[in-house]
């Protein structure tokens, strides 16, 4: 029996495998790479952002009667080396600032449940270094469209005071922070020219580390830190900026 089995085995091997493993030919999926950005070009680029709103007595869900105003501001530099054909080395830096204002604001969560919030007061800005490596693809045989994956190694600090109430009621704490953010950022480019191309990017997967020091009333030290991780399209972290290839 084991001798018709064995037969068997060896028959079913030889009808999949006609030639042999040894004269099986190697499989090719004929992917072209096409150069996008050559070896020795430099990658310079800025992006901006700035944002101000303005509410009077607006309502949004359970928040009603809000007044005040807020603004925010973001500027970041960027400069990358081509060390060879689509692979570039540089960094990046970036500041913000922020504030924020409140008049008044209620907060009504039912009938018997409406705290308000008066003369609110926040301010921070923030600052940061960031080492990057850069991967280039072109979209087929294109040379004016093309996807680059961005690896990212961030180091950042920055400050905040936070202020509520006026005059003998007035309280404070101010804060001082550093953050490491570790992760990667695919993008998309477009060359508009031969020198100067659109670019835009979004923080899909990332590790960040953020620890805070908080002093209230010049009197009460606090501490706190956080750590997350994520796989997620962030669509608070899509930037879009301006770079120049030279």
């Amino acid at each position: 029996m084991n001798k018709f089995l064995s037969i068997f085995l060896l028959s079913f091997f030889l009808a999949l495998f006609p030639s042999g493993i040894s004269a099986q030919e190697e499989f090719s999926r004929d992917i072209e790479s096409v150069v996008f950005v050559p070896k020795g070009q430099w990658v310079a680029g800025l992006s901006i952002s700035y944002d101000q709103t303005n509410q009077n007595k607006y309502q949004f869900l359970i928040l009603e009667g809000i007044s005040g105003d807020t603004y925010s501001f973001k500027v970041s530099p960027m400069v990358c080396y081509i060390v060879k054909d689509d692979l570039g080395l540089g960094g990046k830096f970036a500041y913000s600032r922020s504030l924020t204002k409140i008049e008044r604001a209620d907060i009504v969560a039912g009938a018997d449940s409406e705290f308000n919030i008066e003369n609110l007061y926040r301010l921070s800005h923030n600052y940061s270094v960031m080492g990057i490596m850069r991967n280039y693809f072109s979209i087929g045989r294109s040379k004016r469209f093309g996807f680059f994956n961005e690896l990212q190694l961030q180091l950042g600090g920055g400050q905040s005071k936070l202020m509520k109430g006026k005059s003998d009621d007035l309280t404070g704490t101010y804060e001082r922070n550093f953050s490491l953010n570790v992760g990667i950022a695919p993008g998309l480019c477009v060359f508009l020219s031969n020198y100067s191309a659109l670019e835009v990017n979004v923080g899909v997967l990332g590790f960040k580390y953020t620890d805070t020091k908080a002093v209230s009333d010049q009197i009460y030290v606090s501490r706190r830190n956080s750590k997350s991780a994520n796989f997620r399209i962030n669509l608070f972290s899509i930037s879009f900026g301006v770079a120049f290839y030279l």
